[in-house]
């Protein structure tokens, strides 16, 4: 591909349409348009959740099923029921209630879409979303979600590692964070424009670049084997599952590398209560409640399922080597 230094955005896009056959091209934007819609079952390797999936809205997708190894890329723990995940959410674009999402974020579009890749990197752009489900290798993640509000998931992932995306547009010398932010669409997201929304949008989050890099980094683009409901950050959210929910920022439209620490939207609107970092950390409580354990979902008000939260959410022998050094009482 050739490169015109000119231009803003200057990685070449050259149309799907022109680069692969007819059929495959209308299968990709098919595949687009049934994002939320009831489907076949997945069509990849076969998944420990694939009957689950089948009871699940969204298109299916082809990709390599999780397997039991090292890295941190499976557990065995019991995956927490696809009614649940999407049910259970914050997503505040829809309103603060937990329902809200799964209420009104039918509202929202998500054809077409696209991110925008820019700051230090040599070859800014944009990747358009029949790119990116045709242009990465998917898998299966099956990872523990944290909230920072006490309560957690297992959720079956589906994605491709941050890094593969980031390495694409090649980072610069100066590449020291990377910054995400949320579509902001008002007359599509009802809790934007509430009198009582205390955020301004949109709705911003970041990550050093070595934590960007790290294979346990996932760009998701489906759970249970289908596209991302939605209210679970369709039709592409990041995954960081060593770290509080509110890092993994859901329906992403911009990415930006800098050479300064981005600022984050609950850091800026709470800096006491929500850090930047924001790594499970059962030893530093949240100002208002205790970080010592969490409700695993599904859970009921007389049987809460209340487990020990661990270090990192589990993933220290993966990460911990990133924080080496830090005082995690204080980078919180």
């Amino acid at each position: 591909m050739g490169l015109n230094m000119r231009k803003r955005f200057s990685i070449p896009r050259i149309a799907s349409s022109e680069i692969t056959s007819e059929s495959a091209y209308l299968k990709r934007r098919d595949f687009i348009r049934a994002a939320g819609l009831a489907a076949a079952p997945v069509v990849g390797g076969l998944s420990l959740h694939s009957e689950a999936a089948k009871s699940t809205g969204g298109a299916a997708l082809d990709y390599v099923a999780a397997t039991p190894g090292v890295g941190g890329f499976y557990t065995d723990e019991k995956a927490t029921p696809p009614g649940d995940i999407a049910s259970y959410c914050n997503f505040y674009e829809f309103g603060t209630g937990k329902g809200d999402p799964a209420h009104y974020a039918h509202e929202m579009t998500v054809d077409p879409w696209s991110i925008e890749i820019s700051g230090a990197v040599h070859k800014p752009g944009k990747l358009h979303l029949e790119d990116i489900i045709s242009g990465f290798d998917l898998e299966e993640r099956i990872y523990r979600l944290r909230c920072v509000e006490a309560w957690s998931m297992v959720v079956p992932w589906v994605g491709f590692p941050l890094a593969a995306l980031l390495q694409r547009f090649e980072p610069t010398g100066k590449a020291r964070y990377v910054e995400f932010q949320t579509l902001h669409r008002s007359d599509e997201m009802r809790g934007t424009r509430s009198y009582t929304s205390i955020i301004d949008w949109p709705y911003r989050e970041g990550l050093r670049l070595d934590e960007a890099m790290h294979p346990l980094t996932l760009m998701s683009v489906g759970v249970y084997g289908k596209t991302l409901p939605n209210q679970n950050g369709a039709p592409v959210r990041l995954v960081v599952p060593w770290k509080y929910g509110f890092k993994s920022i859901k329906s992403i439209v911009a990415i930006r590398l800098t050479e300064t620490r981005p600022a984050t939207s609950w850091e800026t609107l709470a800096p006491r209560e929500y850090g930047f970092y924001a790594n499970v950390n059962p030893q530093v409580d949240h100002p208002r409640w205790s970080q010592k354990s969490e409700r695993r979902l599904p859970s009921t008000l007389f049987n809460p399922n209340r487990i020990a939260t661990r270090m990192f959410n589990g993933y220290g022998e993966q990460v911990a080597h990133l924080y080496q050094g830090m005082d995690l009482a204080k980078s919180y």
